[in-house]
């Protein structure tokens, strides 16, 4: 008889979430609010990294501070003081987590809570007046209380980089912000603290070392930023925005309105795909496209080798996979099945999993496939699911079978919100109400009430002092370029407001468009990138190569100037040719094909190993010095015509395609349903077919005068 070995995983956490913050006041009256999602944040971080890294307890280190139901004031944390994220708590796991982290260990460290701004207390090597940026204890209100401020952040960061620890540092907070409105929280104020240091503090360093390591980083003033963290190939940052933007925290479940940080959300929904050889800038480049989806305000930043592989060259990736609990057939013959897979799972209704027999030991084959199975009732740790036969094979699901995600569920229909203030603001709204209803874009969401912040609410239109409508998005604010404006005593007013919300609805679902079938041969496989810009480039002229072209200051921000030419580069790393097409979703709400640009021509063909360069030449119209604009390629084995998602500028007429009776494949029938006049589902199962592999990159572009 044989013992089986387990071998434990060389990876360590600290994870510190923060709901709760004890009372306190800033210099200017206002204060850190408690939050409601950070600790939900970290719990399930801790579950992904148990049940898919199979990291045992004894090497991830915890601190929460959760809301105290029992306190009439809510502002006690419910841990017991040990376990709270107080300043010396944080600064003393950090230590232990180099104790207990033997060398070349990968260490994972994540913070989800407010972020703050404080005048500097290092002016010996900051400058008397700059500032400090950090991270804000539960304890902050107390007379012990102070930030873990960046320069001490660095070092010990640099600390556990010295001990040849390969780290990434998860930051989903921010350092500045401000009031919002919508359903959206913020996690940072718009404030600088002049809180007087207490006798008792100590820095986790001597002076003379902060100093060194501080002048190390190139001696910046707001330490979260390139110059504010160790340089080293060892180390990768994911922080949740830039300086000046907001952090939000969302109720991405409508049915349980629990909110989550909008970096952790889509971090954990991109790493349990598991996308073999997947590297950091992998996963940023797809939280930055989804998060931007739906916050333009944020912009995820990632610092470090974006190409080195998640959690170490090392690993072994491995399909995320869950076992089924139970089979049973209902009273009309349905087959479903009971998964242990749930909220702490953080997957949603409507999501989808392929089936394999529990003896299957690869899980990326499509031919292994007995079933799929569609959740359609979610529990906290388990799920009941709908199953569907696979052509050709029997449908026969046992207990212990195996079940891997292949899909998510995209809610095409949005939610409209409508904030009356004032009796002919009311009647207004009252009109615009009454013109909603039949579109099939967007409906009403009456659950509102006096003092509810609009949970799920995707816009919010309400009317301005100038007596005109205006619509902002679900953190709260207004929507660029919407123009004109329509003032309340335009009869036409109501009509032409519902449809642009309904434009935006389809502008929206266009966007966040992404094939998560993990096991397509195409994962990973089209990159896409930036390559520089030009101020000397004319139509015409042959592609300068990268040598020649202008670097980006900012390689996470590509920016480029009006006149100047920018470079896109599509490389096929596949071993099947692509064909290809490039969509450019404006500023203006227009989404127009730019790639190729001919009507007659669908998409270019792109053979294996190759690279196909687009000289670009932005434009930039309308008030403002500078827009953000995106642009989505898609790649697919066979063909589709992706102009179905080409919609005009704002207030034009949106005119349905109409390109074939039929679309030629399920991934067209997805294009087709956002052109459609009204939605045919409620919700859009966003997967590829087992038949049609497809997959799509985004990337952003700042356009400046």
């Amino acid at each position: 008889m044989t013992e089986e070995t387990h071998k434990v995983p060389n990876l360590y956490a600290l994870l510190i979430g923060i709901d709760c913050y004890m009372p306190n006041i800033l210099p200017d009256g206002s204060y850190y609010k408690s939050l409601g999602g950070c600790v939900r944040d970290i719990n399930h971080v801790e579950a992904f990294l148990k049940d898919t890294q199979k990291v045992p307890d004894t090497q991830i280190l915890k601190l929460t501070a959760s809301i105290n139901p029992d306190k009439p004031d809510k502002q006690q944390p419910l841990e017991p003081p040990e376990k709270l994220p107080t300043r010396k708590n944080i600064i003393d796991s950090f230590r232990k987590l180099g104790e207990i982290a033997p060398q070349t260990a990968q260490v994972y460290i994540q913070y989800s809570g407010h972020g703050g701004r404080a005048k500097t207390v290092f002016p010996e090597i900051k400058g008397v007046g700059e500032i400090d940026e950090g991270l804000v204890p539960t304890d902050i209100g107390t007379s012990e209380g102070q930030y873990l401020r960046d320069l001490e952040l660095a070092q010990l960061l640099k600390e556990l980089v010295d001990k040849k620890l390969t780290v990434t540092l998860v930051l989903d907070c921010c350092h500045s912000g401000g009031a919002t409105r919508g359903d959206a929280e913020i996690r940072g104020m718009d404030v600088e603290d002049d809180k007087p240091l207490q006798a008792t503090f100590e820095p986790v360093a001597p002076l003379e070392v902060l100093a060194a390591t501080w002048q190390s980083l190139g001696g910046g003033t707001r330490g979260l930023k390139a110059s504010g963290v160790p340089e080293s190939r060892d180390y990768v940052l994911l922080a949740a925005c830039r300086q000046n933007e907001y952090a939000y925290e969302y109720a991405f479940n409508r049915e349980t309105r629990e909110r989550n940080g909008a970096l952790t959300y889509w971090l954990l929904d991109t790493l349990r795909q598991q996308n073999p050889g997947q590297t950091y800038k992998d996963l940023y480049d797809r939280i930055h496209a989804q998060i931007h989806s739906q916050f333009p305000s944020q912009t995820p930043i990632l610092l470090g080798e974006g190409d080195r592989l998640i959690f170490g060259t090392e690993r072994v990736k491995t399909v995320f996979a869950v076992p089924v609990m139970k089979v049973e057939q209902t009273e009309t013959k349905e087959m479903r099945v009971l998964l242990a897979v749930g909220q702490a799972n953080g997957v949603t209704k409507g999501a989808e999993f392929a089936i394999y027999p529990r003896a299957t030991t690869d899980l990326t084959e499509k031919e292994n496939r007995v079933a799929i199975a569609r959740i359609i009732q979610r529990g906290g740790t388990d799920s009941l699911c709908k199953l569907e036969a696979i052509a050709a094979k029997e449908l026969k699901v046992e207990p212990g079978d195996l079940a891997v995600q292949i899909a998510v569920a995209a809610s095409l229909v949005r939610k409209v919100s409508l904030s009356p203030e004032g009796e002919q603001n009311q009647k207004a709204l009252a009109v615009l109400k009454a013109a909603i209803p039949g579109n099939g874009w967007v409906e009403l969401d009456e659950t509102r009430t006096v003092g509810d912040n609009g949970e799920g609410v995707d816009y919010f239109v309400e009317i301005n002092n100038n007596g005109e409508f205006e619509i902002r998005d679900s953190g709260g604010a207004i929507f660029q370029n919407i123009k004109p404006a329509f003032k309340i005593d335009d009869p036409t007013a109501p009509e032409k407001i519902v449809k642009r919300l309904v434009h935006l609805a389809k502008y929206q679902a266009a966007k966040t468009i992404d094939n998560v079938d993990t096991d397509s041969p195409l994962s990973g496989k089209l990159v896409v990138e930036w390559m520089g810009t030009s101020d000397t480039y004319d139509r015409g002229d042959p592609i300068p190569t990268i040598s020649q072209l202008q670097k980006f200051s900012d390689r996470t921000r590509p920016t480029v100037k009006i006149g100047d030419s920018i470079f896109l580069s599509i490389r096929n790393n596949s071993t099947e040719t692509l064909n290809v097409a490039v969509l450019n979703f404006e500023s203006d709400w227009s989404i127009q094909q730019i790639h190729p640009q001919r009507p007659t021509e669908l998409f270019i063909t792109l053979e294996p190993g190759k690279e196909e360069k687009i000289p670009l030449q932005p434009t930039l119209e309308g008030e403002g010095n500078e827009v953000e604009n995106t642009v989505k390629v898609f790649a697919t084995k066979d063909q589709a015509n992706f102009r179905w998602l080409e919609l005009p500028s704002l207030d034009e007429e949106i005119v349905q395609k109409g390109f074939a009776a039929r679309p030629l494949n399920p991934l067209e029938a997805l294009l087709a349903a956002i052109d459609g006049e009204q939605p045919t589902t409620r919700k859009l199962t966003v997967a590829a077919s087992p038949s049609r592999e497809w997959t799509t990159k985004q990337v952003t572009l700042i356009i400046t005068k």
